[in-house]
């Protein structure tokens, strides 16, 4: 078995981390969103990004399942969002999702956006953003 090397002491000061951050980039999922006539009802792509800056201690500081964030978590509760309901706007899913993710132990920052990407054909997608900083 190889076992990992070790640089205890080597890394100098000025390079150690300063922050951590799980990412969740373009979750492309169904959502019953929109406000007009011809959107109601009709579930529409919404591509959905989550960055997560966690604290020291709830990051891994080992190679053990038990010592991550678990971002699985991020994936499932947008999930379970989009599938209990309907929205008017990306403001208030976006909003939903913030909420979910900045309540979780170690979170220090934030960043939440959506996108729908087939409103214009002009255009890579139309959307909103939440952040913490």
């Amino acid at each position: 078995m190889n076992r990992p090397i070790t640089l205890d002491g080597l890394v100098p000061q000025a390079l150690a981390p300063r922050t951590r951050k799980i990412v969740l980039e373009d979750f492309d999922l169904p959502v019953d969103i929109g406000f007009h006539d011809f959107e109601v009802g009709t579930p529409q792509r919404l591509i959905v990004s989550v960055e997560v800056w966690v604290d020291e201690a709830s990051f891994a500081d080992a190679d053990h399942p038990e010592r991550a964030w678990n971002y699985d978590f991020l994936r499932t509760e947008i999930a379970a969002l989009a599938a209990a309901g309907r929205y008017n706007l990306q403001e208030t899913f976006v909003r939903a999702v913030y909420d979910i993710v900045a309540a979780r132990r170690g979170v220090t920052g934030l960043r939440v956006s959506s996108r729908k990407p087939d409103i214009y054909p002009d255009c890579a997608g139309v959307g909103v953003e939440l952040s913490s900083f």
